[in-house]
């Protein structure tokens, strides 16, 4: 029979190496957490390009247009009058270019837009459903460079003809989306936001008039459809 000491603590049992303290009843222990930030999305990551129509038609020789030089540089000779073309068979195969980045193929689709709308007059609002997706494609490649040209196209088909910036309207959920992402993309390093600016290539500034251009011509609802689409955009109007 053991006899414990007088005196002596108690007998720890087996594996009881430190007293242990009781937490108050209530209280949450915390533990050291390392907060981590969330995954990144690759929003701006570029995306591949795939072939266009718009190549295969051009190497087909389907497009009644040449490359001719002159002093000022490249430009379209057109076999045809541009009047006379059928804008719902070319347009849209135009507007598919938009995603080309070889040349002579980017150089065609890109200058043979501006000289359909240029011309079209009021052949050009009819169309304007069938322009949508090539111009989702062209956005959707997140390229800063076909953003840019893109914006660009889209300023002008609005302002091409009466009525466009309010046949636009109900395509913002397929135009605006890729706009959103990159419209605080207007930060460059060094000089190089002097020469961006000055060609009109910085994404953000671009994309900050393209909506201004929406709201002043996409009518009542366009500032409303706009703000729901992009939450940052200030209305033109109200300045």
């Amino acid at each position: 029979m053991v006899v414990e000491k007088a005196g002596s603590s108690p007998s720890k049992p087996v594996g009881d190496r430190s007293p242990q303290q009781q937490e108050p009843l209530g209280h949450v222990k915390k533990t050291k957490q390392q907060v981590r930030g969330p995954p990144l999305a690759g929003a701006f990551k570029e995306r591949p390009t795939k072939p266009t129509a718009f190549r295969k038609f051009y190497e087909r020789g389907d497009f009644p247009i040449a490359l001719e030089h002159d002093t000022k540089g490249n430009k379209i000779n057109w076999k045809v009058e541009i009047e006379k073309l059928d804008y719902h068979y070319y347009l849209p195969l135009f507007f598919d270019g938009l995603c080309e980045m070889t040349f002579p193929y980017d150089f065609f689709a890109r200058q043979g837009i501006h000289d359909m709308l240029e011309h079209g007059g009021n052949k050009i609002l009819p169309v304007i459903p069938e322009l949508i997706i090539p111009i989702k494609n062209a956005l959707s490649l997140r390229n800063r460079q076909v953003i840019c040209i893109t914006l660009k196209v889209l300023q002008h088909l609005v302002l091409s003809a009466d009525m466009v910036g309010e046949a636009l309207v109900p395509y913002y959920r397929q135009i605006l989306p890729v706009l959103n992402i990159f419209k605080n993309m207007n930060v460059n390093s060094g000089d190089g936001i002097d020469y961006s600016q000055q060609k009109r290539e910085n994404v953000g500034d671009l994309i900050q008039e393209t909506l201004e251009i929406f709201e002043r011509y996409g009518g009542e609802t366009a500032s409303i459809n706009i703000k729901y689409m992009i939450p940052t955009y200030e209305s033109c109007m109200l300045k």
